[in-house]
């Protein structure tokens, strides 16, 4: 696995055996933080994004988050992610829920993140974004509240991937006494 931030064009990704050839990737190892946003009803807050340099890859549903900066705690990345993404401050931040191991591809960058999701109540609030990174204005279609049946009964693409098994008990106020791995598939 390659560790520069740049790495050779025909080294492989051992994770998905992806050979690329004739391109330069950049490589992001992080920890980032993200949210399940809950309002009173039960509603969770998801952003529509698709990836802006890649036409092929359909758009999706998103939680909130991404990186954890030098000296931030999970709950405090998690807190400053929620707001500049969507513009809701006013959060009741709870517990580090789940945990997953993801790599994927976005915006030309290769990510590999390791990343602790909190649960977080709310009384609600409109998509407001601020202080978004330039990938991420252009990424962000929009933003909105989903009922629990409605997200179940959808066939929308969601990240995390793994959110339709788990969201269930979270919303139901079923939290778990220690975060639960949700990772796709094991990578370590």
């Amino acid at each position: 696995m390659p560790t520069a931030s740049t790495w050779s064009a025909d080294a492989p990704i051992a994770a998905d055996r992806v050979f690329l050839r004739g391109l330069v990737v950049v490589f992001l190892k992080r920890p980032a933080a993200r949210v399940v946003l809950l309002d009173r009803e039960g509603q969770i807050f998801l952003v529509n994004a698709e990836d802006p340099l890649d036409p092929y890859k359909p758009a999706w549903w998103e939680i909130p988050g991404g990186g954890i900066d030098r000296g931030e705690d999970s709950a405090t990345a998690a807190a400053r992610e929620l707001y500049e993404e969507t513009g809701i401050e006013n959060v009741e931040m709870g517990p580090v829920i789940w945990t997953q191991h993801v790599q994927f591809t976005f915006g030309g960058y290769f990510f590999d993140s390791h990343e602790k999701i909190h649960v977080a109540w709310c009384d609600g609030g409109d998509y407001q974004p601020r202080h978004l990174e330039a990938l991420e204005a252009a990424a962000f279609m929009g933003a909105r509240w989903w009922a629990l049946e409605d997200l179940l009964a959808s066939d929308e693409p969601l990240l995390p991937a793994l959110l339709r098994e788990h969201l269930s008990p979270i919303v139901a106020g079923d939290l778990p006494d220690e975060p639960i791995d949700i990772s796709p598939v094991p990578l370590d």
